[in-house]
Order: C-alpha cells, then structure tokens, then sequence
C-alpha cells in the first residue's frame, strides 16, 4: 500500500529516497475528523492568541517595557512553531497519512530546531529581566534599556540559526535507501535518524553537542537568577512587598515549568517503554499545545494586558 510513495533515483548504486511518507494516526475515519477539528481550533486559538500579544505590546504604551517585549518575542515562537508543524499534520491526519519531500522534512526540522532553542535562550533572558528588575531595581531602566533588549534578542535568532544551518546541512548530507515510512506526525531527528542507512554515530553525538549547551546554559541562568530573586524577596519585610514581588515572577514560572516539562518528557526519558502513539501524543505537547497555553498564561495571571486588552476594547466600542 504505501509503495506507492516511495520515489527514488539511482545514484551510486544506492537508491535516495526523495519523499518520506509520515503515517500520522493511523484510526478511524471520525476519530480522524474529531483530531482536524481538534487541532485546526488549537492552531487558530493560538495564532489569535499570540497575534493579540504582539499587537497589545505594539500598540499599548504600558507595555513598551523590556518584560512585554520579551514576551512578544515569545508569541513570535510559538507562531513560527505551530505554524512549521500544523498545517501539513491536519493534511496528513485528514488523509490518513501524507508525503513530505526531503527538502521539505530537512526545512521543517530546522525551524523547528531554532525555535525551540530560541525559546531556551529567551526564557533565560526574561529570568535575567526579572533578576535585574528585583535585585537591582535603581538600574534597571539603564541596563535593560529597549536597544539592549532588541540587540539581545536579535543576537539569539542570529545566533540559533547559524548554528543549526551546519547541524542540518550535515543532516542533508545523509542518505536514506529506504524504507521511507516515517511512523511521526511531523518530521524529527530520531525518526530521520532511523530511516538513514549511513553511519549516524556522529549524528547523535552532535544531538548532544549541540542540544546540551543550548539547554544547559540558558537552565543555568534561569536557576541562578531565580536563586538571587528569592534571596533578595526573603530580605523583604513586609508580606506584601514579598507577594507583590513573587507575583512578577509567577507567569514566566509556569512557562518555563510547561516548557521544560514537556522537552523533558518528550527527549530526554526513555521511550522504548512507550507505543508509538503515545511518543506522537507527547510530540504533540511540546509542539502544539504548549504555544497555545502560554498567551492564556500571561493573559489571565497578568493585570497589564488584562487592562491593555479592556482599554482596547473599550476604544473599539466608543469609535
């Protein structure tokens, strides 16, 4: 059945496999309705969301602070995540399985490689936001000033682009003789990895070469910085400057907990243990859904943008 999509060339007397077949689930045709319309509402909710975010912290002049902007940042993520992995996925889940062309499957997993570690670096720089906004309140408006904080952001994009470029024109390089059926929603390195028939040792080395630092380090600052804040919050007096403190922080908390959550659970424990379909769900947590609970994080748990999004409002209804 899935022959069909096997297209090959010869070429050194080894056949390339130049389309990969992503299976999806593989279930009945209702249960694949209710997953399209799951996931095309997730995929709307989503944009909507994290759309709105980057229009607020535009527009709002309450929000043309460093905290916002990182957060805006945040929403450009998730946008570019979601929109890499869902529109080609509600395509294979509503045929029951679709192909993807190598250069395709290669340029899917690059975005999704530098977006994912741009989120690792971008959390690390809203912990070190918060840090400074605590512990040294009287310089805060000169170190974080708006060019600092746009310099830092653009030195991370430049940054995680170039890096997976080299990893990902390496990963081009490899070959792939069949079989091409990819038991994934979208393409990943684990399933590339496994349907190479080249020597892919130095592949997984570079994993963690690459993946290590680009987890390591910006985990290393959130939790220094997050050590300072709460050395400095204990030194407080009162209770009400500690929670008025504490509360700055609960947001980016609960992101950086859903965020590292869910990379753990999906890269770093062992899934021999686990069906192919939970692997997929799991893939799903990390990559669909956390981009849509991070803007109703920080639009439920923050009061700026709640009043941001009244004041809008509220200006829409008068005009």
């Amino acid at each position: 059945y899935y022959t069909d999509y096997l297209f090959c060339t010869q070429k050194n007397n080894l056949t390339a496999v130049t389309e990969f077949f992503l299976l999806g689930f593989q279930v009945s045709q209702h249960l694949r309705i209710f997953l399209f319309c799951l996931f095309h509402m997730v995929y709307c909710g989503t944009i909507c969301g994290n759309l709105l975010i980057i229009i607020l912290v535009s527009t709002s002049k309450n929000l043309h602070t460093p905290m916002y902007f990182f957060i805006s940042q945040l929403s450009i993520t998730d946008i570019l995540v979601i929109t890499d992995i869902v529109p080609n996925m509600l395509h294979i889940i509503m045929n029951n399985g679709g192909t993807i062309t190598f250069i395709d499957c290669i340029t899917q997993f690059y975005f999704l490689c530098v977006s994912e570690a741009f989120e690792c670096l971008l959390l690390a720089l809203m912990s070190y936001d918060r840090y400074v906004a605590i512990c040294n309140p009287l310089h805060y408006a000169s170190i974080m000033t708006s060019e600092y904080c746009v310099t830092l952001s653009i030195t991370c994009w430049i940054l995680e682009f170039s890096i997976f470029l080299i990893y990902i024109i390496q990963t081009a390089k490899l070959n792939f003789c069949g079989p091409n059926i990819m038991d994934y929603l979208y393409c990943d390195i684990v399933p590339l990895l496994e349907l190479s028939c080249s020597d892919t040792r130095i592949f997984h080395l570079g994993i963690y070469v690459i993946g290590i630092p680009n987890i390591l380090i910006p985990t290393t600052i959130i939790i220094l910085s997050y050590t300072y804040i709460v050395l400095s919050v204990l030194r407080i007096s009162s209770s009400t400057g500690r929670q008025k403190a504490f509360s700055t922080c609960t947001s980016h908390l609960t992101v950086v907990s859903i965020f590292y959550w869910t990379m753990f659970i999906v890269y770093v424990i062992p899934t021999r243990r686990e069906t192919v379909t939970m692997n997929k769900i799991l893939s799903l947590l990390f990559t669909v859904f956390t981009p849509l609970v991070n803007p109703i994080i920080y639009s439920l748990r923050n009061r700026d943008i709640k009043k941001a999004i009244q004041g809008t409002f509220n200006k829409r209804v008068v005009w």
